[in-house]
C-alpha cells in the first residue's frame, strides 16, 4: 500500500517551486494585458486563457494546505480573481468536501459530481436533459461546461447569503475585492473589452480544465477504482500533475512537482489499486469519447429513488460545481 504523504511535519515551511509558479502565473497575465494585447490581441487571449487555467490549478494547490503552512499567507497568494468565477473559499469548502472517497460520485454527497439523481432528472425539461447528455461528452464538456458548473452555484449561493448564511455572504465579500481590482485592471489598464476577457480568456480558461475533469471520476463499486490516472500529458504542467489524479486524492498533501516521481516510484501499485481506471493521455479520451458521453447522465447505483425518511432542510443544498442541478446535503462543515 503507497504512503499517504500527508504528514505537515515532512513538510517544507515554504514550497518555493509553488511559489515562484504564482508569481509567473500573474506576471504572464499582466504582460499579456499590457504588452501583448495592444499588437497581438489573438496571442494575447491565448496567453490570458492558459494563466486563467494555470491559476485555477494554483488555486486547488493551495487549498490543500501549500506552499506555506500558514493558511491565510497561502489565500493571499492566489487572492487575485483572474478567472473571475469561483471565490476561493467556496471552492475549498466545496472540494475539500469531495475528497471523502467512499462519497465519490454521490449526486448527493459529492459536491463535485457530474452525475444526477434519476428521480430528479425524470423532472427536468427535455431540452435541459439534452443539454446534460451533451455535456457528458468531451467536446460538450469544453464548450458548456464553464457555464453549466456556475449557474446553478450561483443561483444557490445567492439564497444561502439572502438566508443569512455568514460564511458565503463573507467568501463572496472577499471575492469581490479581488474583482474590483482585476476587472478595472482588464477593462481600463489593458484596454480590453470585459465582455471579451469573459466569453475568450475566462471562458477558454476554464474550458482547459475541463479537458482533466471530464473523466477524473467514474461510478465502481470500489470506491479506489472511481478516480482516474492520466499517465502523461503535455497539458501536465497546466494542471499541476492533477492528470494523476488518483496519485493526488491518496496524497493530498504533497506537493505537486513531486506527484511523477511518487507516481513512477509504484506505477504497477498505483494500477492496481485504483482497479487499472487508467488511461495513457488525454488525447486517447477525445479519440473515445469527444462526441460520445463516456458516463450516464443519472448516477448508475445510487440516488435511484427518493429516499423516504431522510430529511432535507429547503435552504441547505449542495453548492455542486458541475452541472445546474442541486441537491440537499449537510449544513457547511465548521470553520477551520
Amino acid at each position: 500500500m503507497a504512503k499517504r504523504g500527508n504528514r505537515r511535519g515532512t513538510a517544507k515551511a515554504v514550497e518555493w517551486p509553488t511559489v515562484f509558479l504564482i508569481g509567473a502565473c500573474y506576471a504572464t497575465w499582466l504582460v499579456a494585458g499590457l504588452l501583448v494585447w495592444p499588437n497581438y490581441p489573438v496571442a494575447a487571449l491565448g496567453i490570458m486563457a492558459l494563466m486563467v487555467a494555470l491559476q485555477s490549478s494554483l488555486v486547488h494547490e493551495v487549498l490543500h494546505g501549500h506552499p506555506t503552512r500558514n493558511a491565510h499567507v497561502n489565500e493571499a497568494l492566489v487572492c487575485l480573481p483572474i478567472g473571475l468565477l469561483w471565490p476561493y473559499r467556496r471552492f475549498k469548502t466545496i472540494h475539500l468536501r469531495h475528497h471523502a472517497d467512499e462519497k465519490l460520485t454521490d449526486p448527493f454527497d459529492d459536491p463535485e459530481s457530474y452525475y444526477r439523481a434519476l428521480w430528479q432528472h425524470d423532472d427536468l425539461p427535455d431540452a435541459m436533459k439534452l443539454v446534460l447528455k451533451i455535456n457528458n461528452t468531451m467536446a460538450g464538456r469544453f464548450v458548456l461546461g464553464p457555464l453549466l458548473s456556475c449557474i446553478g452555484f450561483f443561483i444557490d449561493d445567492a439564497k444561502a447569503i439572502a438566508s443569512g448564511d455568514k460564511a458565503i455572504r463573507k467568501a463572496w465579500l472577499l471575492h469581490a475585492a479581488g474583482l474590483a481590482i482585476v476587472l478595472p485592471l482588464v477593462q481600463f489598464g489593458f484596454g480590453l473589452p470585459l465582455w471579451l476577457y469573459v466569453l475568450v480568456a475566462v471562458w477558454l480558461g476554464h474550458s482547459l480544465i475541463s479537458i482533466r475533469t471530464f473523466a477524473e471520476h467514474q461510478w465502481s463499486e470500489h470506491p479506489e477504482g472511481r478516480t482516474i490516472i492520466v499517465e502523461r500529458s503535455p497539458l501536465s504542467i497546466l494542471f499541476l500533475n492533477n492528470n494523476l489524479h488518483f496519485v493526488h486524492h491518496k496524497s493530498p498533501m504533497v506537493a505537486w512537482y513531486k506527484l511523477p516521481a511518487l507516481f513512477r516510484e509504484r506505477r504497477e501499485d498505483w494500477l492496481r489499486m485504483n482497479k487499472g481506471y487508467a488511461y495513457p493521455n488525454y488525447m486517447s479520451l477525445l479519440r473515445a469519447y469527444a462526441f460520445r458521453a463516456k458516463e450516464p447522465v443519472c448516477h448508475p447505483a445510487l440516488r435511484r429513488a427518493p429516499e423516504s425518511g431522510r430529511a432535507f432542510a429547503p435552504r441547505i443544498r449542495a453548492r455542486n460545481v458541475n452541472g445546474l442541478g442541486t441537491a440537499p446535503v449537510p449544513a457547511e462543515p465548521p470553520k477551520e
